[in-house]
């Protein structure tokens, strides 16, 4: 779930509860795959890949950000991946 979301930086966090506690992925505008605008809402529900790396003041990296449907379909038409999901 997208925490927050700045668009004039082009940045955010993304929480799941695949991370380590209290811990959340660091995202940029890039990772965001899919048709739609390169920005993310507080609350969205997307499906994300990470990694581990030191950015800002984050710990984890999200990389292949997709958002989900409501029909819990990512919107790039891929297969959910199970890897940072969030709900």
């Amino acid at each position: 779930m997208v925490k927050w979301f700045r668009a004039g930086k082009g940045t955010g966090a993304i929480s799941s509860s695949e991370l380590p506690p209290g811990r959340d992925a660091w995202v940029h505008l890039s990772m965001i795959e899919g048709p739609g605008p390169l920005t993310l809402e507080i609350g969205e529900a997307v499906d994300f890949e990470y990694e581990a790396a030191q950015q800002d003041s984050f710990d984890f990296r999200a990389t292949r950000v997709q958002r989900v449907t409501a029909d819990d379909v990512p919107v790039a038409g891929r297969p959910a991946r199970s890897k940072g999901r969030s709900r």
